[in-house]
């Protein structure tokens, strides 16, 4: 009976470690919990390795044995499957290429409402030389306090936002997203069905800006809602509207997307990690690196934050930035640095 017992978990553990590994080829990387345990890649692989060692200490039982001995093979596998997995996005680089006449620079970072102040935002984005900055959960007042503190440091932008509810006075900064673009890249205007929320993502908002002259990258600043059981329809929506946003020609997405490449699996076209874009930072080695939340190390947090990008661009770096942990924000910036293709 016992041994039967011992076969039956082992069987619903290796189910179970299968789905969390590889969610998209049972097609639950959008359901309720596998989703937030897949955005955790890097920290399930650490709780498989540490029950595999302890399956392998509990293996001295002579009794358990076999069956401590299929649990830690079981755990294993899955231990080293996601390890490729992370180590194939890339567990991280250092530095970003020098930065050309023709290549553009994007940043984006969750700004929690603003927690690390205008001039932190504005210090960090004229260092990394950005051309676009993406801030979900951010003021328009506080986007123009970056912009000005940007232009005194010889780096001026313009100030584009969208407003969940404008009306209302003082209301939560996670009602609004803001994006700065560089003068360089022309004149931007954000378009009416994302202005006035007809199309947009649904919960919280995202700012789509059209080149005015229609030269230059659509940019969109995406802040899709968190996958927290009440809004799993509404996250799996917004993650729709964003693949939607990218479905070929001149686009270059980047904000919190509230979502890993695992849960993009299904919304990929003609190559493409979400619609038409491709995640840059898996194509420059950061893939891996977590983004949220910054109370926890980078390779066991999130990558949630994206900077995606249609076939007129080619990513030739990027960098998750992580000396800014005490910062006050709970997500990393990530910086991709963009060169025009062919």
């Amino acid at each position: 009976m016992l041994r039967l017992l011992g076969i039956l978990v082992t069987v619903l553990f290796a189910i179970a470690t299968a789905i969390v590994t590889w969610p998209s080829f049972f097609r639950l990387e959008q359901t309720f919990p596998v989703a937030q345990l897949a955005a955790l890649r890097g920290a399930v692989v650490v709780v498989l390795a540490v029950v595999t060692i302890f399956f392998l200490l509990l293996a001295v039982i002579r009794p358990m044995r076999g069956f401590a001995l299929s649990m830690a093979l079981v755990s294993a596998i899955g231990a080293i499957s996601g390890g490729v997995v992370l180590g194939v996005r890339g567990y991280g680089t250092d530095s970003l290429p020098e930065a050309t006449d023709t290549s553009v620079r994007v940043m984006t970072w969750n700004t929690e409402g603003n927690a690390m102040g205008a001039d932190e935002i504005a210090q960090t984005a004229v260092a990394m030389g950005v051309d676009v900055v993406a801030l979900p959960e951010t003021a328009e007042y506080v986007g123009e306090e970056v912009a000005v503190a940007m232009r005194d440091l010889g780096s001026p932008m313009w100030v584009h936002h969208v407003a969940l509810r404008p009306e209302v006075q003082d209301g939560p900064q996670a009602w609004e997203t803001t994006v700065l673009i560089s003068p360089e890249l022309g004149d931007y205007s954000v378009i009416e069905a994302s202005s006035d929320l007809t199309s947009n993502t649904e919960v919280v908002p995202s700012v789509v800006a059209m080149p005015v002259d229609g030269e230059g990258p659509i940019v969109v600043a995406v802040h899709a809602v968190s996958p927290q059981p009440e809004y799993m329809d509404a996250w799996a929506e917004d993650l729709r509207w964003v693949a939607d946003q990218c479905a070929g020609g001149n686009v270059i997405l980047a904000g919190d997307f509230n979502a890993t490449i695992d849960h993009m699996a299904s919304l990929g076209v003609d190559g493409g990690d979400l619609g038409a874009c491709t995640d840059a930072a898996s194509e420059t080695g950061n893939g891996g690196v977590g983004t949220w939340p910054t109370g926890v190390p980078a390779l066991l947090a999130a990558p949630i934050d994206h900077v995606m990008h249609s076939a007129a661009w080619t990513a030739t770096g990027s960098l998750v930035l992580t000396n800014l942990d005490d910062a006050g924000s709970d997500h990393r910036p990530l910086v991709v640095q963009l060169e025009p293709a062919g």
